[in-house]
Order: C-alpha cells, then structure tokens, then sequence
C-alpha cells in the first residue's frame, strides 16, 4: 500500500521517522503490481479478452499502487478522506457485533458502542473502512460489466467502459491486496502495543519493513504466479461474507508476522520461513483479486430490477 517513492524512500534513513507518525502503506508498489498483474494473468478465458490481454495486464498492474498516490499531505484532503479504506482494525471493529454490510450501518454502530468503550475512540478514521471500500468497488465493477453486456450486446461501442472496467479492476485490486497484509487488520499494525509477554519489537519498524523493503529484495513475480497457477478460479455467491472471512485470516496471522520479525526473518534475506510467509501472503491477495473479478464478470449477467430515480 505505498507509492514508489514511498518505497524507495525507505531506504533512507533521514525519512524512518515519518513511518512512526502516520499509517504505514501495505505492500509497497512491488507487491500491489505482483498481485494485480498475477490476478488478472489468471483470469478464466471466459473472461472478456480486454480485461485479460496485454494492456489490461499493464493498466491494472500500474494501478495496484494508485490508492497510494493519493496519499499525499500536498493533498491532505483526499489523504485524510480515504486514509481508514486501507486499514480495519478487527479488535475495535467487532465490538459492534456482525458487520453490517453498509458503510454508514457500521458508522452508526460505532457510535453507539462509544459509551459502553470510553478508554477505545470508535470512530470510522481510527477503526478503519476496509471492508466497506472493498465492497462498493466490487460492486462497481460489476455495474461496469453489467454496462458491457449491454452495450456488446445492442453492438455498440465499448472502449469507454472498458475504460471504466480496467480502473474499477485495478484499484479494487490494491484493497484487496491490503486485506492479505496481516498487519492492516489489526491495532498491532506497526510495533506491538499493550502486554507484551512474548517481547515483540514495539519500534515502528515492522511495517514497512516486511512489507516494502523485504519484498523489494527478496520476492519475484514468478513466485507469486507459482502460487496462484496452482489454484482454480472461484465464483464467489456471497462477496461480502467471503471478503470477512478473507480479512479475518489474515488477522489469526498477525502474531506470526510479529514472530518471524524477532526471529530475523524480515531482516536482509530473511529465512525460508518468513520468504514462504511472504510470498503465501502476497499469492493469497492475488487469488482474492482474481475470484472477486470473475465473480463480478459472472454476477454481472444476473438480472437487475432498473432505477428509475427513487
């Protein structure tokens, strides 16, 4: 989840602070590009060949990081805004029973569990939106297809919407691909916090390290798609139930990555276990993105009630 130059800028020292003082990015550019273009490398033939073919490949991966460039204080408008679609720290957010699938549900629910949690601020920038962002892009993308089908259908011109479908495709993708990240589901996002018996780094480090600089230097492309070949394209019936559980796996990780970091395993080349970790975590995005994108390709041809205004 950081721009390139986020990425690259780790590098240097004289910017490591700013990662102690505002949410660190998931994946870095290597990793959102690794899980979009190997999503839609995957994508079943039945698939429209212009959201497979060599520019879709190439738009959609450029788009991975795109959600980051928005995360800029030059723009500290659309920074703040967007800021909690990256990130739902489950801890907080399940005090308020199942998650209701719409946005502003949630919002009010949050609201409504203050009293009961006064030392917890429940508020949608603090908890975080990520499930809700990762829905109402989902579902745009299949409004897009659904415009296809028309249009194809009446054979009438569809580069603009394929358009339309190849942005709705990429950034769906870099949500998606900060979902597999455990570290974005939880309020341990960046230096443990609280009891610490096990004695896990609570310097703001973490992050970015495993994330960005360990991926940057140790994982390729072709370890990815390795992973996501092995695999069958799924449609998925119940986007939103399925999307929690995807998010809620990764959260049952979140200690392990706290556990290969004590170990060294994000360290320079790390070791086997923590690279295995890595690549399985970056692959399972990939996987997610591709399902969610077939599925919408499949949904889009069920049958809609029209809007006529109300």
């Amino acid at each position: 989840m950081r721009p390139s130059q986020f990425v690259r800028i780790f590098a240097a020292s004289t910017l490591i602070p700013l990662f102690a003082t505002q949410p660190a990015f998931a994946w870095g550019v290597d990793g959102h590009n690794m899980i979009n273009r190997a999503a839609v490398a995957y994508l079943p033939t039945d698939v429209p060949l212009f959201l497979r073919d060599a520019n879709a490949l190439d738009t959609i991966e450029y788009l991975g990081p795109e959600p980051d460039r928005w995360r800029n204080r030059a723009e500290d408008e659309l920074s703040s805004e967007q800021a909690p679609d990256h990130f739902i720290d489950l801890e907080y957010a399940q005090l308020v029973g199942p998650l209701p699938k719409k946005r502003y549900d949630f919002i009010r629910a949050l609201a409504a569990a203050q009293p009961a949690t006064p030392d917890i601020q429940l508020t949608p920038e603090k908890v975080g939106q990520q499930p809700w962002e990762v829905e109402e892009t989902w579902e745009k993308l299949k409004v897009d297809l659904r415009e296809y089908r028309r249009l194809a259908a009446a054979h009438k011109p569809t580069r603009p919407v394929e358009t339309a479908i190849l942005y709705d495709a990429g950034v769906l993708g870099h949500y998606v691909g900060d979902g597999s990240m455990p570290l974005h589901t939880t309020i341990q996002y960046n230096g443990w916090t609280g009891e610490n018996p096990n004695g896990y780094t609570t310097e703001h480090h973490i992050h970015s390290q495993f994330e960005s600089a360990f991926v940057h230097d140790n994982v390729k492309y072709s370890d990815i798609t390795k992973l996501v070949a092995d695999t069958k394209p799924a449609v998925i019936d119940n986007e939103w139930s399925q999307y929690l559980d995807y998010l809620h796996h990764s959260h049952l990780l979140v200690e392990k990555v706290y556990q290969l970091d004590k170990a060294g395993g994000f360290t320079n080349a790390g070791t086997p276990e923590a690279k295995a970790f890595t690549d399985d975590r970056i692959a399972a995005g990939a996987i997610e993105l591709r399902n969610l994108i077939y599925s919408a390709w499949v949904h889009s041809a069920d049958p809609v009630e029209d809007f006529h205004g109300n």
